[in-house]
């Protein structure tokens, strides 16, 4: 949910349209289930990406991709996938390329905001990567996480549950 997106060819909103993109994930990203209304060819560029196809969260049914790898997703299949060291992976497909989140999607931007983040923008916190500053908060069903901003310039997410405030 807090990957850079690159548009290499196409326009991916398009029908009918090819299109190719780059997703640059940060380390420590959960990507939680979801569809498209696409078939995607995913091809892993930089680092290691863990896919899975299916209708539950499963960590164990996660494969792990390396660079070169390539997995498919069918259109309409429910995904997921994590990503702890960060990674770039490529997706090809026909447009009309959308993210259908199966339990939603909120941010910090949202009015209710404050019934499912415990923690703001601009907030410090420890998180098990190391202390920093809350860019962004990310949920969708049980998965909550924020986009950290690290003392040296870094950016990572963390999990809600395992993050602390820190004091001024």
């Amino acid at each position: 949910m807090s990957g850079d997106v690159e548009i290499l060819y196409g326009d991916p909103e398009k029908a009918g349209e090819p299109f190719a993109m780059r997703i640059r994930e940060l380390p420590g990203t959960i990507i939680p289930l979801h569809s498209h209304p696409v078939d995607e060819h995913i091809t892993v560029v930089q680092g290691t990406w863990y896919f899975a196809v299916g209708e539950k969260w499963d960590r164990s049914a996660l494969r792990a991709l390396h660079v070169g790898d390539y997995a498919f997703a069918a259109k309409g299949s429910t995904m997921f996938g994590y990503c702890p060291d960060g990674a770039v992976v490529q997706v090809q497909g026909v447009g009309p390329f959308h993210i259908h989140w199966v339990h939603g999607a909120k941010t910090l931007d949202d009015a209710d905001a404050p019934k499912t983040f415990t923690f703001r923008r601009g907030d410090r916190v420890i998180t098990p990567r190391g202390p920093g500053a809350v860019r962004n908060g990310y949920a969708s069903g049980e998965v909550i996480q924020y986009e950290i901003a690290a003392e040296d310039g870094s950016v990572f997410m963390a999990n809600q549950d395992e993050m602390q405030r820190r004091e001024p």
